[in-house]
């Protein structure tokens, strides 16, 4: 549940010089672009989106949410204290804890429920393998390199999703390929990154067993999680 109210605190020119017969120097480089004026109300809204984000882990009914907003108004005008006692402190952790611990097993059941169709079809893809341990590897690119062994370390460039196709993590987003040893990785990238060549990309498809299994790693992946992974083999570091 989304909401645009806050809980967080908030945080020359230079001329070209005349050119001189046989010399001529370079033109000055033109000046910086007037930085425009903020949208104030556009970032106090952006401000709300992100304090609503921080809200995610209380799940939040709607009559819960009109109670969150009439504490905010209250600590904004003074009409309440801003500074909570440490026993409500204790009590609103107390709330997190067990409305994401509520959340968390919700979400566990349903990547559950999902996974062995998720599975089934993805094993049917053109040119799908399967590890050892159950993991699936569809060739996007074949590359011209060498194959991995579970002792190398590689680089890579990633983007992992859900099953929703919610992405997790992405070093393509991050502008930055990840380094590490195949044999300190999830199951599912030691078994699948092995099958791949460098210069190749595939996708993985790892069940939950060979990745983080069915506690996942809250709040950002489920327990039970079947996690997909587009892999760009960079390079084998020696």
């Amino acid at each position: 549940m989304r909401t645009p109210f806050t809980l967080l605190a908030v945080l020359a020119l230079a001329a070209a010089a005349p050119a001189r017969a046989q010399q001529p120097k370079a033109a000055a480089p033109p000046p910086p672009a007037e930085k425009k004026p903020a949208d104030t109300n556009k970032t106090l809204y952006a401000v709300g989106v992100a304090v609503a984000k921080s809200l995610e882990v209380f799940s939040l009914t709607p009559a819960e949410l009109d109670t969150v907003i009439k504490g905010i108004r209250d600590a904004a005008s003074g009409k309440t204290k801003a500074d909570l006692d440490p026993q409500t402190q204790q009590d609103v952790n107390d709330l997190a804890r067990t409305r994401m611990e509520k959340t968390s097993k919700a979400a566990s059941e349903k990547e559950k429920a999902a996974a062995p169709a998720f599975i089934a079809k993805a094993g049917q893809e053109k040119g799908a393998m399967k590890t050892a341990s159950g993991a699936i590897v569809i060739p996007i690119k074949e590359g011209s390199g060498a194959s991995p062994k579970e002792t190398d370390k590689v680089k890579v460039h990633y983007t992992g999703t859900l099953t929703n196709g919610k992405v997790f993590d992405s070093s393509e987003q991050r502008g930055q390929p990840a380094e590490f040893p195949l044999n300190g990785v999830i199951k599912c990238w030691t078994e699948g990154l092995q099958k791949m060549k460098v210069g190749g990309e595939a996708k993985l498809v790892c069940p939950s067993d060979t990745a983080y299994g069915d506690q996942g790693r809250p709040p950002v992946i489920p327990g039970n999680a079947v996690l997909t992974f587009d892999v760009k083999l960079l390079e084998i570091v020696k």
